[in-house]
């Protein structure tokens, strides 16, 4: 296996992506297999994750998030989570699986686009029973082919398909990563706030959603869904242990 690259060639990389996104190639140092199995559960350090979680934490609490509090200030918008029972379980389990599998999964997954509106079913019906069940769903129709005899049938998409989509990516990453922040208005009571204020509101979600979309075209949608996960979790566990210590 390649040496793996160091962070500041992967920043280098990150910021080349943005500019120009490409669907190749996969990052260096990745191993090679079955590229399914490695789609899921790519071969990372875990280290590195944390470090790309810590770049984003400093960059939201230097930049992005001062901006999107002086924009809720101006709006009159309030978050609508409730300190006193955070959701640990959706922060950090059911949203980074179901946003990461709406928003990131098709773009290296063409032939599993079909099951996007079992995802999407799962995010808008929320981390309980049907919710669960649309998710159940896509997993098992996702994974299915792959671990049975009908991997053997599977056929690549026609090549007219193919090159029409690479042509189209960079559109197709931008805009999977201005829905994926959009989608983070909800998180708002927007009270009567500008609409030329609700960018800035989600301002780090975008952002973050670009690093979570180039690590899925690199790494693999596992390292997404994992990131996800971190950043998630950093920002709450600081919360938890500020209310526990406070009188």
């Amino acid at each position: 296996m390649a040496e793996r690259p160091s962070f500041r060639a992967e920043f280098r990389d990150l910021l080349s992506f943005i500019r120009r996104p490409t669907v190749a190639p996969r990052a260096a140092g990745r191993r090679t297999g079955n590229g399914f199995w490695l789609d899921w559960f790519p071969s990372l350090r875990i280290s590195r994750l944390v470090q790309w979680a810590l770049l984003l934490w400093l960059l939201n609490m230097l930049f992005l998030g001062p901006i999107a509090v002086m924009a809720a200030g101006l709006g009159g918008a309030t978050h609508r989570l409730n300190l006193q029972n955070i959701p640990w379980l959706t922060a950090l389990l059911w949203a980074p699986l179901v946003e990461e599998l709406v928003f990131r999964y098709g773009l290296r997954r063409l032939k599993h686009l079909w099951l996007l509106p079992a995802a999407i079913a799962a995010m808008l019906s929320g981390p309980g029973i049907s919710g669960g069940l649309w998710l159940a769903v896509f997993v098992l129709l996702c994974w299915l082919p792959h671990v049975s005899e009908w991997s053997a049938r599977l056929r690549p998409l026609p090549w007219r398909f193919r090159r029409a989509y690479l042509a189209a990516f960079p559109w197709v990453f931008h805009l999977s990563s201005l829905a994926f922040s959009a989608v983070h208005l909800y998180n708002f009571n927007l009270a009567h706030t500008p609409v030329w204020l609700l960018p800035l509101l989600v301002l780090p979600q975008w952002v973050t959603g670009m690093v979570l979309g180039w690590q899925r075209v690199r790494q693999g949608i596992g390292a997404a869904i994992l990131l996800h996960a971190i950043f998630n979790g950093g920002p709450l566990l600081l919360v938890w242990i500020v209310l526990s210590l406070a009188p």
